[in-house]
């Protein structure tokens, strides 16, 4: 097969609705817009969500809770995912980023005690679950809060 030889597949696009080309296409006279009215007109037509009046279906249902603007989202490492390190590192924020297991730092990091760990570490991070923290001190390693 060569470059020019190249095809789409039998589908894979659809010509455009070329309306106003005479009463043969199926598409003339009104080109698909019915008789008279708003949907009619150039320019018309309602807005996203108008039912014609009636109280849109987004007013109608009730509103629940609220957003709360200062709450502080935490990237979650779990114990089992601390075992790729070797006994003695130091696992900071920045070799958890630079190691690829954070994506991104959010609010902070948050060691959670999902798992074992079998590695003597001395683990920093923003905050500790209780059995998380245990689990490192039990297994030899210190835990610090940044």
């Amino acid at each position: 097969m060569k470059l020019h030889e190249l095809q789409i597949n039998e589908g894979a696009r659809r010509e455009r609705k070329r309306v106003g080309r005479g009463t043969a296409t199926g598409h003339g006279k009104t080109s698909g817009r019915g008789q008279k009215g708003q949907g009619a007109r150039s320019g018309g037509g309602v807005r996203p969500g108008f039912e014609g009046g009636q109280t849109p279906l987004f007013q109608r249902l009730p509103k629940r809770g609220f957003t709360n603007i200062n709450r502080k989202e935490y990237a979650v490492v779990n114990l089992d995912t601390l075992n790729r390190f070797e006994d003695g590192t130091e696992v900071t924020p920045e070799l958890l980023i630079e190691t690829g297991v954070v994506s991104k730092q959010k609010a902070g990091i948050k060691i959670l005690a999902k798992g074992t760990i079998e590695k003597k570490l001395t683990v920093k991070a923003h905050k500790f679950s209780s059995a998380a923290k245990e689990a490192i001190e039990a297994a030899g390693g210190q835990t610090e809060v940044i």
